[in-house]
């Protein structure tokens, strides 16, 4: 994958993302029926996506939801929040989601009320204290 855009040193980096067991399946079974490339996003002509079209599709479905203050670019937050959430380190949600480390910190800090509060994070923390020290 490729980053469409971006500010500064950012702009067209190329990103490689695994994907999970379950999607993998999937996309492997589709390659062996066509074989050929595999497009996960189609719009309703079965064309892959163009990034005007994308929006304005999501813009319209998004105006149907009763979802108010979020914008698409929030998705990406929500991924490092999760991904964090799910013991991944800095650097490793940096590698999936295109974001310097800087601003995955940035990122985690501005949705920390997400994260402290988590029982799961202070086990996990406790448990590698405790690994470390005995």
């Amino acid at each position: 994958m490729r980053q469409s855009k971006g500010r500064g040193r950012k702009g067209r980096r190329r990103l490689t993302i695994p994907v999970g067991s379950p999607l993998k399946a999937a996309l492997d079974a589709a390659l062996r029926e066509k074989r050929s490339a595999v497009t996960i996003l189609v719009n309703s002509f079965g064309r892959p996506w163009t990034a005007d079209g994308f929006r304005a599709s999501w813009d319209r479905a998004f105006r149907k939801t009763s979802l108010k203050d979020l914008h698409f670019h929030d998705l990406r937050g929500t991924a490092v929040t999760r991904l964090a959430l799910s013991n991944c380190s800095v650097p490793e949600i940096a590698s999936i989601t295109g974001h310097s480390m800087k601003t995955v910190q940035e990122i985690l800090d501005a949705h920390a009320h997400y994260l402290g509060g988590r029982v799961e994070l202070a086990e996990s923390a406790i448990k590698k204290l405790s690994e470390v020290y005995g």
